[in-house]
């Protein structure tokens, strides 16, 4: 069986001020996610899931069904506020779901084998899908999942400062935990991060999560049982969210299994601001003139 690639399409893109999963980027309108699935294809997956609000469903599937009939099987899933909630009383003044974590789990009727997901906004590059798709096939298992690791400097924004998952990696390569900085950025040749009013320098080389992950198929029940957890603890939370990362974080604590972190050198970007959209359609291009991506991606 081919791998299934889940893509991360129901957000509500606040910072960016606008539906940019479904922006063009590419000189035939092509979204970032075009070419995340372009890149899948390519690596030997066979199905995507795009999990997305049911309110743009419609537009969103006269966008990529008719690019995608015939080249790989598609999936949709609507992620509710109330999926998965039981009996339980939402608060009144909930109005969004409940995080990535609670996406996938809204995935639990289409996903019955191992699984890579992404999200809709981020241009991962081909090496990492490669990396994730001969994971899938060869090695994933109900006690062996992966993260797919970037070079800290190779996630940089040029319009602000940014967060990311820095990886803690013991010395079989293993994920230990992942410590979230929020206001990264370079500085007179470093990178630093700053917290509390305090620098610190970080290593280029810095392997931190964008959010590439692949699972077993024993992901969905366990997000199931720590998402009751969840629950039970932070339903009054006006803000809490059920993140991926802290899933894969309490699989680890558990000792259920082990998170491998498979890095790659790939150059991440992607539209954390309306300022970096002319980059992303720059760097596009740049990888069109070098023969990475045909001009027309689904000609």
């Amino acid at each position: 069986m081919k791998p299934t690639l889940v893509i991360l399409a129901a957000g509500m893109a606040s910072r960016y001020g606008g539906m940019k999963q479904v922006e063009g980027f590419g000189p035939n309108g092509e979204t970032i996610m075009d070419y995340s699935i372009y890149d899948a294809i390519q690596a030997g997956f066979g199905k995507v899931v795009f999990i997305i609000r049911e309110d743009f469903a419609e537009s969103f599937k006269a966008v990529f069904e008719p690019k995608l009939a015939g080249k790989i099987e598609t999936a949709y899933v609507y992620q509710k506020l109330d999926s998965f909630v039981g009996d339980r009383t939402i608060p009144a003044d909930r109005t969004k779901p409940w995080g990535t974590a609670h996406a996938l789990l809204c995935c639990k009727d289409v996903l019955k084998e191992p699984f890579a997901v992404i999200n809709a906004d981020d241009f991962y590059g081909k090496d990492g899908f490669v990396k994730a798709a001969e994971f899938i096939n060869t090695r994933v298992s109900d006690s062996l999942y992966a993260l797919i690791g970037y070079s800290l400097v190779n996630t940089l924004s040029e319009n602000g400062s940014v967060s990311r998952g820095v990886c803690n990696i013991d010395a079989a390569g293993n994920l230990f935990g992942i410590d979230e900085r929020t206001n990264i950025y370079p500085k007179d040749g470093a990178i630093v991060y700053e917290e509390g009013g305090v620098e610190t320098a970080l290593p280029p080389d810095t392997k931190v999560s964008m959010n590439f992950y692949c699972f077993g198929s024993s992901f969905i029940p366990f997000a199931e049982k720590l998402f009751s957890e969840f629950l039970d603890a932070q339903i009054a939370v006006p803000k809490s969210e059920f993140y991926i990362p802290k899933t894969a974080d309490q699989f680890i604590k558990d000792k259920l299994g082990s998170v491998e972190v498979i890095g790659t050198d790939a150059k991440w970007f992607g539209v954390t601001y309306k300022e970096d959209a002319p980059g992303v359609k720059e760097s596009v291009n740049k990888l069109i003139a070098n023969g990475e991506y045909p001009a027309k991606l689904w000609a």
